[in-house]
């Protein structure tokens, strides 16, 4: 049964045909058989081709609804004119007046409902019935009207119906694209996120195991205690970047547990004196003060304030040359956390400051200024008058 459904749904101008050749037949057997009881003309010469015509309209009215509206204007124009009178094919204009009224333009909607309300009365005028008085005619008039104004209300309905619809599953469709939109840009924003910190992890610690390495190779042979210690800060500094890395991968693991059951936590503002002491370990003099009342802050801004510390003095230890020194200030101001990190080195490259390129990958200045724009921050990077360089931020304090 699934499939007739199937089929006639497929072939609506089939369906339609079919019920056109029923309507011709009966209209054909009803006017042979009441030829000399009709009240309009006696020759079937007329009433054939009204009656074909009136079942074309019927055949196809899905298929071309204006052109078949205009079709049975003009069969009802020639019924009054040559005095054919009504017939059972004349049910064909009640069915186009729905169909145009759903699925037609708006033009011939409006012409259907004109139509459909003034059929009544022209062919009550054409054929009246002398019997039923004034107030007969009338009541046959409005009895007749009615069907009329309701296949085109119906029509209407059905077609504000339809457009309902269809502005839902543009709707639906245009949300699932948003959604697929948003989950490529959620999924690019948290690549681009653990890119910045990777950066930063390996970057600094990497750099800190290099320097320490080279240390420990210049002094083998002439101080082993030395190169004892600068070895052990190398397994220290890979230790901690082996555990900042696992709390990154971590984040990409839903719903499973490393081993042990924790994940290291985020590098926050306290933890900046254990990075400068571990910079100062490697070699590189580093001179650290905070001004201001220390307080908690949101992790965002603490994160971001480590990993811009962080980027500066590996930057520091990477372009700024030997005998280099450096200063790093952190300031609580009430709105706010400042950041100013400077060395006395040569300086970075012009390149690493003006077009964002950085560590032959763009990675360095590029990611503190999105880790700074993403708490709403401003970001200063350049040479510092007299030498050196000079990174400035300043981290605002949302109102919780």
């Amino acid at each position: 049964m699934q499939r007739l459904y199937d089929f006639l749904r497929r072939n609506p101008t089939g369906v339609d045909g079919f019920w056109a050749l029923v309507l011709f037949g009966i209209s054909v057997l009803a006017g042979t058989a009441g030829q000399d009881q009709r009240g309009g003309t006696d020759s079937m010469a007329l009433y054939v081709p009204v009656v074909l015509l009136l079942c074309l309209v019927i055949a196809l009215r899905r298929r071309l609804p204006e052109k078949m509206l205009l079709l049975a204007a003009a069969l009802g124009l020639a019924q009054l004119v040559l005095n054919v009178s009504t017939t059972a094919a004349d049910f064909a204009l009640l069915v186009i007046v729905y169909t145009v009224a759903a699925n037609g333009a708006r033009w011939a909607s409006r012409l259907a409902l004109v139509m459909g309300l003034s059929a009544a009365t022209a062919a009550q005028l054409r054929w009246p019935n002398e019997s039923s008085g004034v107030l007969g005619s009338l009541a046959t008039v409005v009895f007749l009207t009615v069907p009329f104004a309701f296949a085109w209300v119906l029509g209407d309905s059905m077609r504000t119906r339809r457009a309902y619809f269809a502005q839902l599953e543009e709707r639906a469709a245009r949300l699932e694209k948003e959604r697929e939109a948003q989950a490529k840009v959620a999924v690019a924003a948290e690549r681009a996120r653990i890119a910045r910190e990777l950066h930063d992890v390996v970057a600094h610690n990497v750099s800190v195991m290099v320097v320490q390495a080279d240390g420990a190779a210049y002094v083998l042979d002439a101080a082993p205690d030395q190169a004892k210690a600068a070895l052990e800060t190398i397994s220290s500094t890979g230790r901690q970047a082996l555990a900042e890395m696992r709390r990154l991968l971590g984040v990409l693991r839903t719903g499973e547990h490393q081993e042990g059951g924790e994940y290291v936590p985020q590098p926050d503002v306290e933890q900046i004196e254990d990075l400068v002491e571990q910079c100062r370990g490697s070699g590189l003099p580093v001179d650290f003060k905070v001004e201001g009342t220390p307080r908690p802050l949101p992790s965002g801004v603490e994160l971001t304030a480590y990993r811009i510390v962080q980027e500066a003095l590996t930057n520091t230890r990477k372009h700024g040359g030997p005998n280099t020194g450096a200063s790093v200030r952190l300031v609580y101001f009430d709105d706010g956390l400042g950041l100013l990190v400077e060395d006395d080195g040569k300086g970075a490259p012009h390149e690493l400051y003006e077009e964002g390129g950085a560590d032959g990958a763009g990675h360095g200045l590029i990611g503190m200024r999105e880790r700074v724009g993403m708490v709403g921050g401003t970001l200063d990077a350049g040479p510092r008058p007299g030498g050196g360089f000079r990174i400035s931020a300043l981290l605002p304090l949302k109102p919780a």
